[in-house]
């Protein structure tokens, strides 16, 4: 097949997948719905739908184009060339320069952008765990489109885009410093700013659902399969060993955080399964395509185990993540990347690197720390600007009554369940 010659096959694939991952936001949706008091599961449900409408209409008009635009430029944003979309329904494609990084695209480019569109929409959402049960929806929808062009696009191009990172030597197969730790960093950022829940950590705040947190789980895990395996963009070998990484690492991140959990507490939860599967797809999100065999298996309990561990930290450290998102995304993203640096196998994909543990030295693992460390610093910094800033100008947090009364009925004029 010739270089930017379209496949059906190929097309059919990368329509599921897209559909796979946008079905992960209502996921994602459930996922933190069921964990937060009832009187705030319609206001974490509408911030995950909300961004479904908002970052497709930002995506459309500037968000593609400055993360692919001038795509392997090895700078820190795009151009304008796909501004509105405009000329992406040309086939066959080849993006890049003659002489640099070049994507030949086996794949319409508007299902392209369709299925890129659907990461952006989900790495903003997952801010809205740490934020749960005080944040004002004026405020969250004004930072998610602002969080949006100003820090997942730059970020999204150093990577996604053939940017410095991709052009230094780190690798990020689905999005573990795209999505994962950049949303976890700047969840932090966030939560700073806004501080903590009233009565945290004195007063229990029990999950109101855990069954809608097991579905929710269960949507995530299936759509991870369209955002790791799809982003082989083909039907074929990378795509499936990607899914197997995919299952592999869940599963055992899901048992290592379980075994710790009972050792720790003395039982096994639901919630901990839940975390523990989720803990595992973060990690394995930029190693998907790049590792095989048993590699899954070691990275996924690793993370099970450090995820578990992580979510201490808040109580120690006295920053109210309200449902984890620091401790799973950011600490799961940055533990498979890290790791990547040791699992990475070219005999899986010719296109990458050899980590340490298949004798690659340490060069790989050392430049999957810069690109870590680059990606959580600045995702920090920008989003506390633009958080305080909001706080300034707008006030981010509700009232202690709004807070009291819940976010459905103050911010929705809505209430989820109708008690007779």
């Amino acid at each position: 097949m010739e270089l930017g010659e379209l496949s059906a096959g190929d097309t059919a694939w990368m329509l599921i997948s897209t559909a796979l991952v946008l079905f992960m936001t209502p996921g994602l949706a459930f996922f933190y719905g069921g964990m937060v008091r009832s009187k705030n599961v319609l206001g974490m449900l509408m911030q995950n739908f909300f961004a479904m409408g908002l970052i497709a209409v930002l995506w459309a008009l500037i968000g593609f184009t400055l993360v692919f635009g001038d795509f392997g430029n090895a700078g820190v944003i795009g151009n304008f060339d796909f501004i509105g979309l405009r000329d992406v329904a040309l086939d066959p494609v080849v993006l890049g320069s003659p002489d640099g990084l070049q994507l030949g695209l086996t794949i319409p480019l508007v299902l392209f952008a369709a299925y890129q569109m659907t990461f952006a929409i989900i790495t903003p959402a997952l801010i809205s765990g740490a934020t749960a049960d005080r944040m004002k929806f004026s405020a969250y929808a004004l930072f998610i489109g602002l969080w949006l062009l100003l820090v997942y696009v730059p970020v999204g191009h150093w990577v996604f885009g053939g940017g410095w990172i991709t052009d230094m030597g780190a690798l990020d197969f689905a999005g573990g410093a795209v999505v994962h730790m950049n949303a976890g960093a700047a969840a932090l950022a966030v939560i700073l700013v806004l501080g903590r829940r009233k009565g945290w950590p004195d007063e229990p705040m029990p999950p109101h659902s855990l069954p809608l947190t097991l579905l929710g789980t269960g949507i995530l895990w299936f759509g991870w399969f369209g955002f790791n395996a799809g982003s082989a963009l083909a039907a074929n070998g990378l795509a499936a060993q990607a899914l197997m990484n995919t299952f592999l690492a869940a599963s055992a991140a899901m048992l290592g955080w379980l075994v710790v959990e009972r050792l720790k507490d003395g039982r096994a939860t639901t919630l901990g399964a839940a975390s523990g599967a989720v803990a595992g797809l973060v990690a394995i999100t930029p190693c998907a395509g790049f590792v095989g065999g048993l590699a899954p298996l070691a990275i996924g309990a690793v993370t099970g185990v450090l995820c578990y561990l992580a979510i201490s930290l808040k109580t120690r450290f006295g920053y109210d993540d309200s449902l984890d998102v620091v401790g799973v995304h950011l600490v799961g993203g940055l533990v498979g990347t890290l790791l990547l640096g040791l699992f990475a196998d070219t005999s899986i994909n010719e296109f990458g690197f050899d980590g340490l543990f298949f004798g690659g030295g340490a060069d790989l693992f050392l430049d999957q720390l810069v690109a870590a460390v680059a990606t959580i610093a600045f995702s920090f910094v920008v989003s506390f600007v633009i958080a305080k800033a909001l706080d300034v100008m707008i006030g981010i947090r509700v009232s202690e009554d709004d807070e009291d009364a819940g976010l459905d009925i103050t911010q929705h004029a809505e209430n989820a369940y109708a008690m007779f």
